[in-house]
């Protein structure tokens, strides 16, 4: 089956919403030293509000997981769009620990919450058959690396043109055109996700829920998730740190993240045909064996450029390859009806994960002066991950329990 002009007009405009959330997100990591610098603070300071951030986008993907499935998504990405900008405009030139922890902390997190994966990935999936979907689920999770590989050098040139105050209002007024592209997205899926929504019998949202929470495969996927979480907020916010205490310009940094995007563009729709094709369970183990093995060879290999780019690069092809076969999983065994809902829950996983990260990275590097220790337990943290997924089992559990 042919996909529709319609549902490819929906795949393109939700893939920019993506590509905006991601990129200004991604990009948080290069302000890390101008505003502690500019306030004396430590990077313990900052990472606790951006601990805060990824921890409660992933409390409010839920709730807004519910509200997508009971009001529509397109609302909840202009919510978010308008708390997004709110955020990012609150950060700038702040100087107290308070307003950033409310700004880039809690007023962002809610923003991406409303504007990432959670909500958007299920529109494009119900935009198409379950033919297409893993593969639509790639797309989007490769605008979402397309927006860091844009954002990142964008944002450094921000700051090197307007200092970091300019470069957060800039990113902020570029946050509310995420409104107008849903506005778009309302015309283009009003007609056409109804069929595909309701196709099967996915309408007892509380009997789905339930049978979810009964479902050992459901939180291990959950739990290996919360991996994923720690590995990406981690090298976000402090590989930036770390290549400025090695001596690198911060240039390079902006670059190194760049990379990490591009490559995932094609990492990710990697993912998305493969796990389409393949078991999702086998390529979630070889992502994160896969991660272990090339955050060693950061640590044990001198660091150089060469060694900068080439870690940069092949994280950048494991970076958001988790998403597709993680949503697909989900989707698999529960179907796609209440997919919001039911990723919403597997995705606080990961942003639990975010938090420590992010929080016991800037922790250690306080306390320790290096991130030596945080490197060693991202590596245990692969490993740990691959025998949490190595018992999950890739079925659908509505058709055994007689739901469909």
């Amino acid at each position: 089956m042919k996909i529709s002009l319609s549902a490819w007009g929906t795949i393109f405009v939700a893939s920019c919403v993506l590509l905006l959330a991601f990129g200004f997100r991604a990009s948080f990591g290069l302000f890390v030293e101008p505003i502690t610098t500019a306030n004396q603070w430590g990077r313990d300071t900052l990472s606790l509000a951006l601990a805060i951030q990824n921890l409660v986008w992933g409390l409010l993907a839920v709730f807004a997981g519910g509200l997508a499935d009971r009001f529509g998504g397109v609302k909840v990405i202009i919510g978010g769009a308008l708390l997004y900008a709110a955020g990012l405009w609150l950060t700038a030139g702040v100087n107290s620990v308070l307003m950033l922890q409310v700004g880039a902390g809690f007023l962002v997190g809610a923003g991406i919450a409303g504007t990432a994966f959670g909500i958007v990935l299920p529109l494009m999936a119900k935009a198409v058959t379950a033919e297409h979907r893993q593969w639509v689920m790639g797309v989007g999770t490769a605008a979402g690396s397309l927006g860091q590989f844009v954002m990142a050098p964008l944002a450094q040139q921000f700051i090197d043109w307007f200092g970091w105050v300019g470069a957060l209002h800039a990113m902020s007024l570029m946050a509310l055109s995420m409104i107008v592209l849903a506005l778009l997205l309302a015309k283009l899926i009003a007609h056409q996700l109804q069929p595909v929504a309701q196709a099967g019998a996915e309408d007892d949202f509380w009997g789905v829920v339930h049978l979810a929470r009964k479902i050992g495969s459901y939180w291990l996927l959950t739990l290996g998730f919360f991996v994923c979480g720690f590995h990406l907020a981690f090298i976000t916010v402090h590989f930036p740190g770390y290549l400025s205490d090695k001596g690198f310009a911060p240039e390079v940094a902006a670059w190194s993240i760049a990379i990490i995007g591009l490559c995932n563009v094609f990492g990710a729709l990697a993912s998305g045909v493969i796990s389409g094709r393949k078991s999702m369970r086998t390529m979630l183990l070889l992502i994160y064996a896969g991660r272990g093995v090339i955050t060693a060879g950061l640590l044990l290999i001198p660091l150089s450029l060469t060694t900068v780019i080439l870690f940069s690069a092949l994280t950048g092809f494991l970076w958001l390859a988790t998403v597709p076969p993680t949503t697909g999983l989900v989707a698999k065994m529960f179907g796609v009806r209440y997919l919001a809902t039911l990723y919403g829950v597997v995705f606080l996983g990961h942003q639990v994960g975010s938090f420590c990260g992010v929080w016991l990275g800037g922790w250690l590097y306080e306390k320790t002066g290096s991130y030596d220790w945080i490197w060693w337990i991202s590596i245990a943290l692969s490993f740990v991950a691959v025998a949490l997924h190595w018992p999950i089992k890739e079925r659908s559990m509505l058709a055994e329990q007689k739901f469909a």
